[in-house]
């Protein structure tokens, strides 16, 4: 099959189909909204396409100013789907774009305007890719393969566009939008296919990647208070731990509260929901810069700390203990106090394991219960 403009015109229809139905039935998973943005680009592409082809009937109009507006309207999609990936605002500016589509409706459907409408399609492509490009910058972070290879991809399909605008300066170009005449059009038909392809692609291993991290973080975290659970605190221990020495104690803080089956029975299970969440925010707020936090079930917390001392870690307890009395006493009024209790234990060696760690917070968590509730046992070998 030869490649001529109507057959490459064809290819980019089933291409720009085929990536829309594949974006839109990953937006129906995942719920992206820049993966509804990219499909509906795609979508618009495939509808440009085809009517791009009726120019060959004498459609003038449809199949050249109608279907290359378009084209511009597909970017722009593309450009607001990036926008939704990096969270970013788009100037209200770009929204103007559609004055100039429409602008390129008023250019009469005339050989002669030939030129004057590739330049001006050309740039409205341009623009809205190359800022597409320009967002996806890493800021210093690192992105996705997909996130990364898209950036370029749009940079040299925006930088195509540039030079295809450019194109009609030369003397003696040839370019009839009618008869699908002159050289840069049959390059721009090969590299409009190219670019449908590896834009899907990018967009769709973009997404992929972000829908795996969201999995990982989901997976790691605890899902109501958002503190890292237990086996995630199992993987990010060990690091930590390696560094505890003589010089560098470290230290595990077993928090539990005290009478907290009475926010339940008094005042419902979401009462006691929001009392956690309101316990693992000041835990976080306490946390020192390098300690972990989790939660390891019920109303059991657990904070790890490296280079740390006797008096910071009491201190610390204390704080968290004061300032969950002073909430807890405010939001319920129960016959008991609900109060924390607190074991901690400090080490100067890294410990076999994390269990047998948190199994020595637990005896000191347990005097600290025996004592009377409402304190912290510090349990300092050193001692």
């Amino acid at each position: 099959m030869a490649l001529d403009p109507p057959t490459m015109l064809t290819l980019s229809t089933a291409l720009a189909a085929a990536a829309a139905l594949y974006l839109a039935v990953e937006w129906r998973s995942i719920r992206e909204s820049s993966l509804l943005f990219w499909s509906a680009g795609f979508a618009t592409i495939t509808v440009g396409s085809t009517l791009a082809l009726l120019r060959g009937s004498g459609f003038l109009f449809i199949g050249i100013w109608f279907a290359n507006g378009l084209l511009v309207l597909a970017h722009w999609l593309f450009l607001l789907g990036v926008a939704r990936f990096t969270q970013q605002r788009l100037s209200r500016v770009w929204y103007l774009m559609f004055c100039a589509w429409l602008a390129l409706l008023l250019l009469p459907d005339d050989p002669s305007w030939s030129k004057i409408m590739l330049v001006a399609n050309s740039l409205l492509v341009a623009l809205p890719t190359l800022k597409g490009s320009f967002l996806l910058r890493p800021h210093g972070k690192s992105l996705s393969i997909g996130a990364v290879q898209l950036r370029y991809v749009l940079l040299v399909h925006g930088l195509f566009y540039v030079a295809k605008a450019t194109t009609v300066i030369i003397p003696g170009t040839l370019i009839d939008l009618a008869a699908f005449r002159g050289e840069i059009i049959q390059i721009s038909l090969v590299e409009g296919a190219m670019a449908i392809m590896l834009i899907a692609l990018s967009m769709t291993g973009t997404e992929r990647y972000r829908r795996e991290k969201q999995i990982a973080r989901l997976a790691a975290r605890d899902p109501l208070t958002a503190l890292y659970n237990r086996r995630a605190l199992e993987v990010r221990a060990p690091r930590l731990l390696d560094d505890v020495s003589s010089n560098r104690r470290g230290a595990l803080l077993l928090i539990d509260i005290d009478n907290f089956k009475l926010i339940n029975d008094l005042y419902g299970h979401t009462a006691g929901d929001r009392l956690l969440i309101s316990l693992s925010e000041m835990i976080r707020a306490v946390l020192p810069e390098g300690a972990l936090a989790a939660r390891l079930g019920g109303d059991e917390f657990v904070i790890l700390l490296g280079d740390t001392s006797n008096e910071q870690v009491v201190e610390l307890g204390d704080k968290l203990r004061e300032q969950f009395h002073q909430n807890a006493a405010q939001t319920f009024v129960t016959p008991q106090a609900v109060t924390l209790s607190i074991g901690a234990t400090l080490f100067t060696r890294p410990p076999a394991n994390l269990t047998a760690l948190i199994e020595q917070g637990d005896a000191a968590l347990y005097e600290s219960k025996r004592g009377g509730r409402d304190r912290i046992r510090l349990i300092d070998p050193a001692f």
